[in-house]
């Protein structure tokens, strides 16, 4: 799935938005060690700045241009993700 975009407040975990197919799907929590996560946050910083895609203006994400893809691990059945976290990312 693609990663479109990051969710950090403070006193939350982490979240990236995906969608799959330009869908949006839903967001997956980060759990990576830090050294990993760090790898993720930096990877982000290239791509933020991209516009919100259509209704998702309210959400308070850091908006990512495309070329971030992620595994993601959720429940299966749904049609969203489900209690979603990131397994793995790369570049496309």
């Amino acid at each position: 799935m693609d990663i479109i975009g990051v969710l950090r407040e403070a006193g939350k975990p982490p979240m990236v938005l995906m969608a799959d197919k330009g869908r949006y799907m839903g967001g997956a929590f980060v759990t990576f060690k830090a050294d990993k996560r760090q790898a993720l946050w930096d990877r982000v910083q290239g791509k933020v700045g991209a516009p919100p895609p259509k209704g998702m203006a309210k959400q308070k994400a850091e908006w990512l241009k495309p070329g971030l893809v992620g595994r993601v691990k959720f429940l299966k059945g749904e049609e969203t993700l489900r209690h979603a976290s990131l397994k793995d990312f790369r570049e496309k």
